[in-house]
């Protein structure tokens, strides 16, 4: 048996290695140089840093026991630190009471309590939307001061346009009183994925991951193709046979899992329907550019990322590299700060030139008081495209056509963020690959579509802690 699997980002590659170890014919094709999607770890200027604020953490066993395979012992619980800035005011995230009602002012705090009261008593009529659901649990203050500038710099929409299942997929059961009683008891007990204080990452950055098991892979007999994009997927009689390259090859499969862009892979496809494509060309993603800054100081800000909601800067969010582990900065002094900006493909913003860019990011980063008088002695731009599936208010009247017409193709796997068009941690993206290869090595029939949305059935439930795996009652 032969397997392809498009992409080497975590998706690709976890059902990549889960094959490699039963089967030797399987080729990864990848369009970039490098293993890892989103979640490589680059070298710059003597150090290691990821593409953006890459933390790992997962309560699913299946997860957790292929991510211990590979980092071994070659990692650390790093203690989370994460803030919002508003306003020229840091708020801890998750909330700390106290912290919040000294910055946001007893009267401001008022307002925000009587809101959230007010929201009890008379429940927003539409919750579709992501405004609709965080004002629901939040209260409209609190809605507009903690999540709508973020959430609207990120996607590009108003938050009104923005379909709830953003939400329900990244806050899921958090409510107002949740986040409180986390403050109270320092989260202690806590397993929701976006309170947790302390997560799992390797000594060479997240990337290290993919590595290994690319390496695992051309070790069983595999290969990895980089720079190497696939053009087309092949079918016959509802079937996959072949992928075509760039260049026209043609290599025959008897299965292909895919994690290339979904709306490029429907369009791809031959005898694609013109509705279908009509709905794949109607699915949008959101670009992201990054500005890494060298910063000539050992000792910034504490923090490991910063939420940006302030609407006088376009940055949304700011990473210091140096508060994960020391492997990554080794011998040097200076800090590594990345900020995270986000477009469309039509915007002008993706057309900048790298030294405008640069310029760009130098400024706001100045201007947060993060870095006192630090000197900033060198930057470099990052571009990725197609970063983030936007969750618009009818893009799964466009999707549940694009999963019923792929599902009905024998032997094709459509896995991974870009893939899948969920907007994906790399837990989930992880067990998508696990998944997918469980289904070819066992004819299980699991159905991929689901993952993310279902994520919370676990089989078995586990946290990795610095000693390895430790067990916990299911969720």
């Amino acid at each position: 048996m032969k397997i392809a699997v498009i992409g080497a980002g975590p998706a690709g590659m976890t059902a990549a290695y889960q094959l490699s170890k039963e089967i030797a014919d399987v080729d990864v094709y990848e369009a970039s140089s490098c293993v890892g999607g989103m979640a490589k770890t680059i070298e710059l200027w003597n150090q290691k840093v990821d593409i953006g604020p890459h933390r790992f953490f997962s309560n699913d066993n299946r997860v957790n026991e292929i991510w211990l395979e590979l980092a071994g012992k070659d990692y650390d619980m790093v203690n989370r630190l994460t803030r919002i800035y508003y306003k020229k005011r840091f708020f801890h995230y998750p909330l700390k009471p106290f912290n919040a009602l000294a910055n946001l002012g007893v009267l401001e705090a008022g307002r925000s309590l009587t809101s959230y009261g007010v929201q009890k008593l008379f429940p927003v009529k539409d919750a579709s939307s992501f405004e609709g659901w965080v004002t629901h649990r939040f209260g409209r203050r609190l809605f507009e001061i903690f999540f709508k500038t973020y959430t609207e710099k990120l996607w590009g929409i108003s938050t009104r346009e923005l379909n709830a299942d953003f939400a329900a997929q990244r806050i899921k059961k958090l409510s107002l009183w949740e986040a409180i009683r986390n403050g109270f008891t320092n989260g202690k007990g806590n397993t929701h994925k976006t309170l947790v204080d302390q997560f799992a990452y390797p000594h060479e950055g997240t990337g290290i991951i993919y590595e290994r098991m690319a390496s695992h892979v051309k070790k069983q007999g595999g290969n990895i193709f980089l720079s190497t994009p696939v053009q087309r997927v092949l079918t016959r009689n509802k079937e996959v046979y072949a992928i075509q390259l760039k260049d026209g090859a043609i290599r025959e499969y008897d299965h292909i899992i895919s994690s290339m862009p979904l709306s490029q892979l429907a369009e791809r496809l031959p005898d694609v329907p013109e509705y279908i494509q009509h709905h794949a060309a109607s699915l949008t993603y959101r670009n992201t550019v990054i500005v890494y800054l060298n910063v000539q100081s050992a000792h910034l800000f504490p923090d490991n990322w910063i939420y940006v909601h302030s609407n006088d800067l376009h940055m949304g969010r700011l990473t210091n590299f140096r508060n994960w582990v020391p492997q990554l900065y080794g011998n040097e002094k200076s800090t590594i700060c990345a900020l995270e900006y986000w477009c469309y493909e039509k915007d002008e913003f993706w057309k900048w030139d790298d030294e405008k860019l640069i310029a760009l990011g130098k400024d706001e980063l100045a201007r947060t008081g993060l870095i006192g008088n630090a000197a900033i002695t060198d930057g470099m731009v990052y571009r990725i495209s197609r970063s983030y599936p936007v969750y618009s208010a009818d893009y799964k009247t466009h999707l549940q056509p694009l999963e019923a017409h792929l599902s009905a193709i024998r032997n094709l796997h459509v896995i991974g963020r870009y893939g899948a068009f969920k907007y994906n941690n790399q837990d989930h993206s992880i067990l998508m690959g696990r998944l997918a290869a469980e289904n070819i090595l066992n004819r299980a029939d699991h159905n991929l579509w689901q993952i993310n949305t279902d994520y919370e059935s676990y089989q078995e439930s586990s946290v990795i802690t610095k000693t390895g795996l430790q067990k916990v009652a299911e969720a």
